[in-house]
């Protein structure tokens, strides 16, 4: 049943990916047509970059104080999270699975 959830977990985080894959671009399309500072401070591969990610995860995209930015943002943050604690969950039930045998 550990296990079972485990892989739950990780359906969760996949879900969260493909929110993901969705929003972040649409998100950097729209700081780079926007906002030049914010892509500057981003840098070249944002997509894939973790101190972007931090940058998301910080919601540093409230500083540009652009609706439309904050619109694409926030569920590409929320997505992120997702991902992360689908995937915490899942390591943690799975070390739980291999502890108790």
């Amino acid at each position: 049943m550990i296990l079972f959830f485990s892989l739950l977990f990780v359906a969760i985080a996949i879900a969260g990916f493909c929110a993901f894959v969705i929003f972040w671009p649409l998100s950097l399309v729209h700081i780079r047509d926007r906002h030049p500072q914010l892509q500057m401070e981003l840098g070249e591969g944002a997509f894939a970059r973790p101190s972007a990610w931090g940058w998301l995860l910080r919601r540093g995209y409230l500083s540009a104080n652009d609706g439309n930015l904050n619109g694409l943002a926030t569920p590409a943050r929320i997505s992120l999270l997702t991902i992360i604690g689908g995937l915490v969950c899942a390591a943690l039930l799975w070390i739980l699975a291999v502890v108790t045998g």
